[in-house]
């Protein structure tokens, strides 16, 4: 199977603006082994978290707390598992909710 990269992107949905500066680390999922990290930009995106990535499960973590001193979700974790190509994970952020998807 082909190797594979990650991208994400964060949107504060209580600003209805991008989440500028949150820590996101990508670690395997068995021993929780960080493998790529970086913080969103200007516009709340990676563009490239991760590649290289063999097939299987990988942890994408955000450091959400971070970002919003009253945040009530200190730290979003995602299980993901990954079949080569490209998978871009974006993740809704409010104060109170958090919602995520495969993005294209």
């Amino acid at each position: 199977m082909a190797k594979g990269t990650l991208s994400t992107h964060v949107l504060d949905t209580t600003s209805g603006k991008p989440a500028r500066g949150v820590r996101v680390r990508v670690e395997t999922q068995r021993d929780s082994r960080v493998i790529a990290s970086a913080k969103t930009d200007a516009d709340g995106r990676v563009a490239e978290l991760a590649r290289d990535l063999e097939p299987g499960v990988y942890r994408i973590v955000f450091e959400t707390g971070e970002y919003s001193a009253d945040a009530f979700f200190a730290q979003v974790t995602l299980d993901v598992q990954l079949d080569g190509g490209h998978t871009h994970v974006p993740l809704l952020l409010s104060r109170f909710g958090v919602t995520s998807y495969r993005g294209s």
